[in-house]
Protein backbone atom coordinates (compact mmCIF):
# COMPACT_ATOMS: atom_id res chain seq x y z
CA UNK A 1 0.00 0.00 0.00
CA UNK A 2 1.75 3.00 -1.12
CA UNK A 3 1.39 6.45 0.76
CA UNK A 4 -0.97 7.92 -1.91
CA UNK A 5 -3.37 5.74 -1.57
CA UNK A 6 -3.62 5.59 1.74
CA UNK A 7 -3.67 9.36 2.42
CA UNK A 8 -6.56 9.06 -0.59
CA UNK A 9 -8.40 6.07 1.48
CA UNK A 10 -8.67 8.35 4.65
CA UNK A 11 -10.49 10.68 3.15
CA UNK A 12 -13.99 10.63 4.17
CA UNK A 13 -16.77 10.16 2.21
CA UNK A 14 -20.63 10.71 1.84
CA UNK A 15 -21.10 6.95 2.62
CA UNK A 16 -18.63 6.46 5.84
CA UNK A 17 -20.44 9.12 6.68
CA UNK A 18 -23.98 8.22 6.54
CA UNK A 19 -23.02 4.61 7.96
CA UNK A 20 -21.92 6.69 11.75
CA UNK A 21 -25.09 8.87 10.91
CA UNK A 22 -27.23 5.66 10.47
CA UNK A 23 -25.20 4.10 13.80
CA UNK A 24 -25.69 6.16 16.15
CA UNK A 25 -29.03 7.64 15.39
CA UNK A 26 -29.83 3.51 16.15
CA UNK A 27 -28.29 3.19 19.33
CA UNK A 28 -29.76 6.53 20.54
CA UNK A 29 -33.20 5.54 19.73
CA UNK A 30 -33.32 2.11 20.61
CA UNK A 31 -30.97 2.89 23.97
CA UNK A 32 -34.19 5.12 24.46
CA UNK A 33 -37.16 2.85 23.87
CA UNK A 34 -35.93 -0.93 24.32
CA UNK A 35 -36.74 -2.41 27.64
CA UNK A 36 -33.78 -3.25 30.03
CA UNK A 37 -33.06 -3.54 33.69
CA UNK A 38 -32.62 0.18 35.16
CA UNK A 39 -29.13 -0.20 36.95
CA UNK A 40 -28.83 2.79 39.91
CA UNK A 41 -24.99 4.37 39.13
CA UNK A 42 -22.72 4.95 42.36
CA UNK A 43 -23.51 7.52 44.68
CA UNK A 44 -21.87 11.09 43.60
CA UNK A 45 -20.60 13.69 45.77
CA UNK A 46 -23.96 15.53 46.14
CA UNK A 47 -25.90 12.55 46.87
CA UNK A 48 -27.51 12.07 43.93
CA UNK A 49 -27.04 8.78 41.30
CA UNK A 50 -27.41 8.42 37.89
CA UNK A 51 -29.91 5.25 36.24
CA UNK A 52 -28.62 3.54 33.51
CA UNK A 53 -31.16 1.61 31.14
CA UNK A 54 -28.54 -1.62 30.82
CA UNK A 55 -30.81 -2.84 27.26
CA UNK A 56 -26.91 -3.27 25.36
CA UNK A 57 -27.89 -6.60 24.47
CA UNK A 58 -31.10 -6.17 23.28
CA UNK A 59 -30.08 -3.35 20.98
CA UNK A 60 -27.17 -5.23 19.54
CA UNK A 61 -29.32 -8.42 18.91
CA UNK A 62 -31.73 -6.66 17.25
CA UNK A 63 -29.22 -4.57 14.97
CA UNK A 64 -27.71 -7.89 14.31
CA UNK A 65 -30.85 -9.14 12.92
CA UNK A 66 -31.73 -5.97 11.26
CA UNK A 67 -28.16 -5.89 8.98
CA UNK A 68 -29.00 -9.60 8.52
CA UNK A 69 -32.76 -8.60 6.75
CA UNK A 70 -31.25 -5.65 4.77
CA UNK A 71 -28.59 -7.57 3.67
CA UNK A 72 -30.72 -10.89 2.67
CA UNK A 73 -32.78 -8.31 0.49
CA UNK A 74 -29.67 -6.55 -0.70
CA UNK A 75 -30.37 -3.26 0.41
CA UNK A 76 -26.75 -2.75 2.25
CA UNK A 77 -23.54 -5.19 1.88
CA UNK A 78 -22.33 -7.25 4.53
CA UNK A 79 -18.88 -6.08 3.41
CA UNK A 80 -19.56 -2.67 3.37
CA UNK A 81 -17.07 -1.51 6.51
CA UNK A 82 -14.44 -3.79 5.50
CA UNK A 83 -14.04 -2.15 2.50
CA UNK A 84 -14.12 1.03 3.45
CA UNK A 85 -12.48 0.92 6.81
CA UNK A 86 -9.98 3.41 6.53
CA UNK A 87 -12.45 5.72 5.11
CA UNK A 88 -14.81 5.09 8.76
CA UNK A 89 -11.67 5.47 10.74
CA UNK A 90 -10.80 8.88 9.74
CA UNK A 91 -14.75 9.46 9.90
CA UNK A 92 -14.85 8.17 13.43
CA UNK A 93 -11.43 10.58 14.44
CA UNK A 94 -12.75 13.53 13.18
CA UNK A 95 -16.13 13.22 14.83
CA UNK A 96 -14.42 12.27 18.27
CA UNK A 97 -12.42 15.79 17.84
CA UNK A 98 -15.56 18.11 16.89
CA UNK A 99 -17.36 16.15 19.79
CA UNK A 100 -14.75 16.94 22.30
CA UNK A 101 -14.40 20.13 21.71
CA UNK A 102 -18.45 20.85 22.01
CA UNK A 103 -17.87 19.08 25.48
CA UNK A 104 -15.56 21.07 26.21
CA UNK A 105 -17.50 24.60 25.41
CA UNK A 106 -20.45 22.86 26.90
CA UNK A 107 -18.61 22.73 30.13
CA UNK A 108 -16.92 26.23 30.27
CA UNK A 109 -20.68 27.66 30.02
CA UNK A 110 -22.03 25.34 32.45
CA UNK A 111 -23.38 26.70 35.64
CA UNK A 112 -24.60 23.66 37.27
CA UNK A 113 -23.13 22.63 40.66
CA UNK A 114 -24.42 19.16 40.94
CA UNK A 115 -21.57 16.55 40.91
CA UNK A 116 -22.91 15.01 37.67
CA UNK A 117 -22.35 18.01 35.83
CA UNK A 118 -20.11 20.48 37.37
CA UNK A 119 -17.55 22.00 35.45
CA UNK A 120 -13.96 21.14 37.10
CA UNK A 121 -11.97 23.52 34.63
CA UNK A 122 -8.07 23.72 35.21
CA UNK A 123 -7.12 26.62 32.75
CA UNK A 124 -5.17 24.33 30.92
CA UNK A 125 -7.00 23.77 27.21
CA UNK A 126 -5.33 20.91 26.20
CA UNK A 127 -5.33 19.25 29.82
CA UNK A 128 -9.40 19.96 29.58
CA UNK A 129 -10.07 19.19 26.64
CA UNK A 130 -8.21 15.88 26.64
CA UNK A 131 -9.35 14.58 30.10
CA UNK A 132 -12.84 16.49 30.26
CA UNK A 133 -14.81 18.97 32.46
CA UNK A 134 -17.81 17.26 33.08
CA UNK A 135 -18.22 13.88 34.79
CA UNK A 136 -21.77 12.85 33.10
CA UNK A 137 -22.82 15.26 30.18
CA UNK A 138 -25.92 14.58 28.58
CA UNK A 139 -27.63 15.24 24.94
CA UNK A 140 -31.41 14.85 24.36
CA UNK A 141 -31.57 13.26 27.63
CA UNK A 142 -28.72 10.45 26.75
CA UNK A 143 -25.78 9.64 28.98
CA UNK A 144 -23.08 10.26 26.87
CA UNK A 145 -20.60 8.57 28.54
CA UNK A 146 -22.62 5.70 28.27
CA UNK A 147 -23.37 5.98 25.06
CA UNK A 148 -19.89 5.98 23.65
CA UNK A 149 -18.67 3.03 24.91
CA UNK A 150 -21.39 1.10 24.31
CA UNK A 151 -21.27 2.37 20.55
CA UNK A 152 -17.35 0.96 20.55
CA UNK A 153 -17.86 -2.03 21.62
CA UNK A 154 -20.70 -2.89 19.09
CA UNK A 155 -18.82 -1.18 16.50
CA UNK A 156 -15.92 -4.11 17.43
CA UNK A 157 -18.50 -6.92 16.56
CA UNK A 158 -19.87 -5.34 13.62
CA UNK A 159 -16.50 -4.53 11.98
CA UNK A 160 -15.37 -8.25 13.13
CA UNK A 161 -18.71 -9.60 11.33
CA UNK A 162 -18.06 -7.36 8.15
CA UNK A 163 -14.76 -8.82 8.33
CA UNK A 164 -15.59 -12.20 8.28
CA UNK A 165 -18.19 -11.43 5.54
CA UNK A 166 -15.58 -10.39 3.50
CA UNK A 167 -13.31 -13.62 4.02
CA UNK A 168 -16.26 -15.50 3.45
CA UNK A 169 -16.87 -13.72 0.24
CA UNK A 170 -13.41 -14.39 -0.74
CA UNK A 171 -13.37 -17.96 -0.11
CA UNK A 172 -10.69 -17.26 2.71
CA UNK A 173 -12.40 -17.98 5.48
CA UNK A 174 -9.87 -20.02 7.48
CA UNK A 175 -9.68 -22.03 11.30
CA UNK A 176 -7.51 -18.97 12.12
CA UNK A 177 -10.26 -16.44 11.87
CA UNK A 178 -13.09 -18.58 13.06
CA UNK A 179 -11.17 -18.80 16.52
CA UNK A 180 -10.74 -14.86 16.73
CA UNK A 181 -14.04 -14.28 15.65
CA UNK A 182 -15.37 -16.55 18.04
CA UNK A 183 -13.11 -15.22 21.18
CA UNK A 184 -14.06 -11.68 19.97
CA UNK A 185 -17.59 -12.68 19.59
CA UNK A 186 -18.43 -14.28 23.14
CA UNK A 187 -16.44 -11.54 25.06
CA UNK A 188 -18.58 -8.79 23.31
CA UNK A 189 -21.52 -10.87 23.69
CA UNK A 190 -21.02 -11.42 27.49
CA UNK A 191 -19.89 -7.18 27.97
CA UNK A 192 -23.64 -6.63 27.02
CA UNK A 193 -24.60 -9.48 29.07
CA UNK A 194 -23.25 -8.28 32.28
CA UNK A 195 -23.46 -4.34 31.02
CA UNK A 196 -24.64 -3.14 34.61
CA UNK A 197 -21.46 -3.92 35.82
CA UNK A 198 -20.35 -1.42 33.88
CA UNK A 199 -21.87 1.35 36.11
CA UNK A 200 -19.36 0.57 38.79
CA UNK A 201 -15.62 0.39 36.77
CA UNK A 202 -13.42 3.78 37.06
CA UNK A 203 -14.43 5.06 33.71
CA UNK A 204 -18.30 5.43 34.49
CA UNK A 205 -17.34 6.72 38.53
CA UNK A 206 -14.40 9.06 38.54
CA UNK A 207 -13.42 9.73 34.70
CA UNK A 208 -14.34 13.05 33.44
CA UNK A 209 -15.50 12.80 30.07
CA UNK A 210 -13.07 14.28 27.67
CA UNK A 211 -10.85 13.41 24.47
CA UNK A 212 -9.34 10.41 25.98
CA UNK A 213 -12.49 8.97 26.73
CA UNK A 214 -14.09 9.86 23.78
CA UNK A 215 -11.47 8.84 21.15
CA UNK A 216 -10.57 5.26 23.42
CA UNK A 217 -14.06 4.52 23.14
CA UNK A 218 -15.32 5.43 19.11
CA UNK A 219 -11.92 5.06 17.26
CA UNK A 220 -9.54 3.08 19.74
CA UNK A 221 -12.09 0.13 20.84
CA UNK A 222 -13.38 -0.80 17.50
CA UNK A 223 -10.48 0.10 14.61
CA UNK A 224 -7.31 -1.49 16.69
CA UNK A 225 -9.13 -4.11 19.06
CA UNK A 226 -10.02 -5.66 15.71
CA UNK A 227 -6.44 -5.27 13.77
CA UNK A 228 -5.96 -9.30 14.09
CA UNK A 229 -9.26 -9.75 12.16
CA UNK A 230 -7.86 -7.48 8.94
CA UNK A 231 -4.68 -8.95 8.82
CA UNK A 232 -5.88 -12.09 8.84
CA UNK A 233 -7.79 -11.31 5.30
CA UNK A 234 -4.39 -10.91 4.11
CA UNK A 235 -2.15 -13.88 5.45
CA UNK A 236 -3.14 -17.11 5.84
CA UNK A 237 -2.13 -19.08 9.05
CA UNK A 238 -2.17 -22.96 9.68
CA UNK A 239 -2.33 -23.89 13.32
CA UNK A 240 -2.10 -27.30 14.51
CA UNK A 241 -4.43 -28.47 16.68
CA UNK A 242 -2.11 -28.60 19.95
CA UNK A 243 -2.25 -24.62 19.30
CA UNK A 244 -5.99 -24.71 18.75
CA UNK A 245 -6.35 -26.05 22.48
CA UNK A 246 -3.76 -23.92 23.76
CA UNK A 247 -5.65 -20.73 22.48
CA UNK A 248 -8.41 -21.82 23.60
CA UNK A 249 -7.22 -22.72 27.00
CA UNK A 250 -5.90 -19.05 27.47
CA UNK A 251 -8.92 -17.54 26.29
CA UNK A 252 -11.20 -19.60 28.75
CA UNK A 253 -8.96 -18.95 32.13
CA UNK A 254 -8.17 -15.47 31.27
CA UNK A 255 -12.53 -15.26 31.12
CA UNK A 256 -12.74 -16.93 34.52
CA UNK A 257 -10.49 -14.58 35.83
CA UNK A 258 -11.96 -11.75 34.00
CA UNK A 259 -15.37 -12.12 34.49
CA UNK A 260 -15.34 -13.70 37.46
CA UNK A 261 -13.12 -10.84 39.34
CA UNK A 262 -15.63 -8.20 38.08
CA UNK A 263 -18.14 -10.04 39.05
CA UNK A 264 -16.79 -10.07 42.84
CA UNK A 265 -15.89 -6.83 43.01
CA UNK A 266 -19.49 -5.35 41.23
CA UNK A 267 -21.29 -7.91 44.08
CA UNK A 268 -19.61 -7.30 47.17
CA UNK A 269 -20.18 -2.79 46.06
CA UNK A 270 -24.15 -4.03 45.99
CA UNK A 271 -23.91 -6.76 49.12
CA UNK A 272 -20.42 -6.36 51.57
CA UNK A 273 -21.61 -9.84 52.94
CA UNK A 274 -22.28 -11.73 49.75
CA UNK A 275 -20.27 -14.69 50.09
CA UNK A 276 -17.53 -15.27 48.04
CA UNK A 277 -15.97 -18.48 47.24
CA UNK A 278 -18.50 -19.77 49.77
CA UNK A 279 -16.82 -17.69 52.37
CA UNK A 280 -18.49 -14.91 54.18
CA UNK A 281 -15.50 -11.95 52.48
CA UNK A 282 -12.44 -10.67 54.26
CA UNK A 283 -12.94 -6.78 54.19
CA UNK A 284 -10.21 -4.73 54.68
CA UNK A 285 -11.17 -1.69 57.27
CA UNK A 286 -14.93 -2.59 56.35
CA UNK A 287 -13.98 -0.68 52.48
CA UNK A 288 -11.60 -3.26 50.63
CA UNK A 289 -11.93 -6.65 49.61
CA UNK A 290 -9.23 -9.12 49.79
CA UNK A 291 -11.09 -12.31 49.52
CA UNK A 292 -11.28 -14.42 46.04
CA UNK A 293 -9.46 -12.74 43.10
CA UNK A 294 -9.31 -9.69 45.30
CA UNK A 295 -7.11 -11.37 47.58
CA UNK A 296 -4.93 -13.03 45.06
CA UNK A 297 -3.66 -9.73 43.39
CA UNK A 298 -4.79 -6.03 43.95
CA UNK A 299 -5.91 -5.49 40.24
CA UNK A 300 -6.47 -9.39 39.33
CA UNK A 301 -9.25 -8.42 36.67
CA UNK A 302 -5.95 -6.67 34.84
CA UNK A 303 -4.69 -10.42 34.04
CA UNK A 304 -7.58 -11.55 32.90
CA UNK A 305 -8.17 -8.73 30.21
CA UNK A 306 -4.47 -9.44 29.23
CA UNK A 307 -4.81 -13.10 28.87
CA UNK A 308 -8.23 -12.41 26.79
CA UNK A 309 -6.39 -9.82 24.58
CA UNK A 310 -3.60 -12.59 24.02
CA UNK A 311 -6.23 -15.08 22.93
CA UNK A 312 -7.12 -13.33 20.84
CA UNK A 313 -3.87 -12.60 18.82
CA UNK A 314 -2.74 -16.10 19.16
CA UNK A 315 -5.15 -17.25 15.94
CA UNK A 316 -2.53 -15.38 13.76
CA UNK A 317 0.12 -17.52 14.71
CA UNK A 318 3.94 -15.53 15.92
CA UNK A 319 5.40 -14.75 12.44
CA UNK A 320 4.58 -10.86 12.65
CA UNK A 321 4.16 -8.54 15.65
CA UNK A 322 1.55 -7.12 13.84
CA UNK A 323 -1.53 -8.76 15.65
CA UNK A 324 0.03 -8.52 18.85
CA UNK A 325 -0.53 -4.72 18.92
CA UNK A 326 -3.45 -4.84 21.26
CA UNK A 327 -2.22 -7.46 23.82
CA UNK A 328 1.04 -5.63 24.21
CA UNK A 329 -0.39 -1.89 24.21
CA UNK A 330 -3.03 -2.90 26.70
CA UNK A 331 0.03 -4.67 28.96
CA UNK A 332 1.49 -0.54 28.86
CA UNK A 333 -1.82 0.68 29.26
CA UNK A 334 -2.82 -1.07 32.84
CA UNK A 335 0.20 -0.88 34.22
CA UNK A 336 0.15 2.62 33.65
CA UNK A 337 -3.50 2.22 34.75
CA UNK A 338 -2.77 0.24 38.06
CA UNK A 339 -0.08 3.01 38.83
CA UNK A 340 -3.00 5.66 39.02
CA UNK A 341 -5.43 3.54 40.44
CA UNK A 342 -2.34 2.59 43.37
CA UNK A 343 -2.15 6.56 43.95
CA UNK A 344 -5.66 7.29 44.13
CA UNK A 345 -6.47 4.63 46.54
CA UNK A 346 -3.79 5.35 48.54
CA UNK A 347 -4.81 9.11 48.72
CA UNK A 348 -8.02 8.10 49.55
CA UNK A 349 -7.45 5.48 51.80
CA UNK A 350 -4.21 6.08 53.56
CA UNK A 351 -3.94 2.95 56.36
CA UNK A 352 -6.54 0.75 55.20
CA UNK A 353 -4.95 0.51 51.60
CA UNK A 354 -1.30 -0.04 53.32
CA UNK A 355 -3.02 -2.68 55.40
CA UNK A 356 -4.06 -4.59 51.82
CA UNK A 357 -0.84 -4.00 50.23
CA UNK A 358 0.43 -6.05 53.10
CA UNK A 359 -2.26 -8.24 52.89
CA UNK A 360 -1.90 -8.85 48.84
CA UNK A 361 1.23 -7.45 47.79
CA UNK A 362 0.78 -8.57 43.88
CA UNK A 363 -0.34 -5.45 41.62
CA UNK A 364 -1.65 -8.02 39.02
CA UNK A 365 0.38 -11.29 38.26
CA UNK A 366 0.89 -13.28 41.49
CA UNK A 367 4.95 -14.49 42.24
CA UNK A 368 5.82 -11.97 39.19
CA UNK A 369 4.30 -8.53 39.40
Amino acid sequence: MDLGFLLHALIPSLNSVAVLIIFFGYLAIAGSILPGKLVPGVTLQDGSRLYYCCNGLLSLLLLIVLLGVGAKMDLLSPTVISESGLELLSTTFIFSVLVTFLLYAAGCNSQTQGSSLKPHVTGNLIHDWWFGIQLNPQFMGIDLKFFFVRAGMMGWLFINLSVLAKSIQDANLSCSMILYQLFCALYILDYFFYEEYMTSTWDIIAERLGFMLVFGDLVWIPFTFSIQGWWLLGNKVELTTAAVIANCLVFLIGYMVFRGANKQKHVFKKNPKALIWGKPPRVIGGKLLASGYWGIARHCNYLGDLLLALSFSLPCGISSPVPYFYPIYLLILLIWRERRDEARCAEKYKEIWNEYRRLVPWRILPYFY
